[in-house]
């Protein structure tokens, strides 16, 4: 799997940061690039990269696909959860078969886990914590199986390449096709919860918020 160093790392303006220049939540100062994150899933060399913003929800043509980060998908999220104005997608979809194991991307700690039962939601969840630089970063990996979240504990520790979860059935994970949801946030979670879709209107507050996931996946698309 390709590694995260061709990236751009994050510019920030040498009296300000971006947050501050917009009145945007502030991005912690990390330099992405000094870091050489794990896999937190095996990909294989071939592998389809989705495009949603068409509206088509087909079945993938491979066993392993990517849904994008920042991208609108109209008419994917039609359950009462989203009231109909959530489509603007801000994490990463990896899609493989139900039981894929997925790792830490860096030595953390659990600090959420759970079950959000809401059709449409994430069914089950991982939130882990890690400090990279002097920042906090937490990653989100939802849609996974009931096994997963059991014996966590909050606080627990977990080292790069430690397999933390699996890719759930529709019965366990919300009621998708399966696949890893995974999300990055500079916020602190207040549950086992992050907002994986929001309103179009909120890109810009949203983006600051939750960055990049290729920042640790690498240029996988």
């Amino acid at each position: 799997m390709v590694r995260n160093g061709s990236i751009p790392k994050v510019k920030e303006s040498k009296t300000k940061r971006r947050g501050d220049v917009l009145g945007l939540p502030r991005q912690p100062m990390i330099d992405w690039g000094s870091y050489d994150f794990h896999p937190v899933v095996h990909l294989p060399d071939e592998y389809e990269v989705r495009d949603f913003t068409t509206g088509d929800y087909s079945p993938s043509k491979s066993e392993y696909d990517i849904g994008r980060y920042d991208e609108l998908r109209p008419g994917m999220y039609a359950t009462e959860l989203f009231a109909g104005a959530r489509f603007l997608h801000v994490g990463i979809d990896i899609g493989a078969p139900v039981g894929t194991p997925c790792m830490a991307f860096a030595n953390g700690e659990i600090s959420h886990f759970g079950y959000n039962p809401a059709d449409g939601d994430y069914g089950n969840v991982v939130i882990t914590k890690h400090r990279l630089d002097s920042a906090t970063i937490w990653a989100l990996y939802g849609h996974l199986d009931a096994a997963s979240i059991i014996g966590k504990s909050v606080g627990q520790l977990v080292t790069a390449g430690e397999v933390i979860c699996h890719m759930g059935p529709r019965e366990e994970n919300g009621g998708w096709d399966p696949h890893l949801h995974f999300q990055l946030s500079y916020t602190e979670p207040e549950t086992h919860d992050l907002p994986g879709v929001v309103d179009p209107k909120d890109r810009e507050d949203a983006l600051a918020k939750y960055p990049d996931p290729r920042l640790v996946l690498g240029p996988i698309y």
